[in-house]
């Protein structure tokens, strides 16, 4: 199933160039995060990636209904995305503070067994916790936007669809990670490539028999005292055909497979949530 659907996001991306907006938007703010930290550090960037981050859900969204409708204008993509915003923040704030709260409970619960040193233990508590929550409400923006489902009603949603599509789900997320790391890769060989006069002391390093791991290890200074000006604003660039990319593929591929999945859920909805009345007619509640 999930195979089909990546070829029909692709498609859509041919077929509709409106739904690249978001990623030309996401693919500036990436951009112009990397300058800002190459210029002020880190206090700024973390202030604009709050700001960019509310103006990119906005796109994402908007992003969102256009697939639903399966058409649609730059103003349509702009004003379904401000009335769709809060139907998707919410969620995403509710089960942000959730994970927060699961690690708080489970953190003090081992402070008072001892084991709050213990930094492996905390790690494997970590990835527990957030992993199968992320991997369950993953597709609370598409039940919100695709199904008109308000705060809790998409999460609950995804949570369902995911626990009754748990192996196509699996095949989905590992196709989008292959599609990451595809994309990723192959920018990075890129970067390397044009910034390989620049970057000759960690490749003069790297090929030394004797050299350590943590020697390849650069503070941000570091880095851009080492690629300079240049290598700074092509990085910039590179970060922007990324984001570029990945957003409108990642996006799209994942309301094409939420609409199969929803799809194929219609029965055992209405099994659940209605009922008939005396002449036979089906009310949903």
């Amino acid at each position: 199933m999930a195979i089909a659907e990546l070829r029909e996001a692709v498609a859509l991306l041919v077929r509709m160039p409106l739904l690249w907006v978001p990623g030309i938007i996401g693919g500036t703010f990436a951009a112009i995060l990397w300058l800002t930290l190459f210029i002020s550090g880190g206090f700024f960037t973390s202030r604009l990636l709050v700001v960019f981050s509310l103006v990119l859900l906005l796109f994402t969204t908007g992003m969102l209904a256009v697939i639903r409708k399966n058409e649609g204008s730059l103003k349509f993509l702009m004003v379904s995305g401000a009335n769709n915003f809060f139907r998707v923040l919410l969620p995403q704030l509710v089960i942000g503070f959730a994970i927060l709260l699961i690690f708080i409970i489970c953190t003090v619960i081992f402070t008072l067994l001892g084991q709050a040193s213990d930094i492996g233990l905390l790690a494997i508590l970590t990835f527990g916790i957030m992993i199968p929550t992320l991997m369950l409400t993953f597709f609370f923006d598409t039940a919100a936007v695709f199904e008109d489902k308000r705060v809790f009603e998409s999460i609950r949603r995804s949570i369902l669809l995911v626990s009754e599509h748990m192996m196509e789900v699996l095949v989905f997320f590992i196709i989008s990670a292959l599609l990451c790391i595809g994309v990723v890769y192959g920018l990075m060989i890129a970067w390397v490539a044009i910034l390989l006069d620049k970057l000759g002391p960690i490749r003069d390093l790297a090929q030394n028999e004797s050299f350590t791991p943590d020697q390849l290890s650069l503070t941000p200074d570091q880095l851009f005292a080492m690629i300079g000006q240049d290598g700074m604003w092509i990085t910039a660039f590179i970060l922007f055909i990324g984001v570029l990319i990945l957003i409108p593929l990642l996006f799209s591929y994942k309301a094409c497979f939420f609409k199969k999945m929803a799809g194929s859920t219609v029965t055992i909805e209405q099994q659940t949530y209605g009922e008939y009345d005396s002449k036979g007619r089906w009310y949903k509640y």
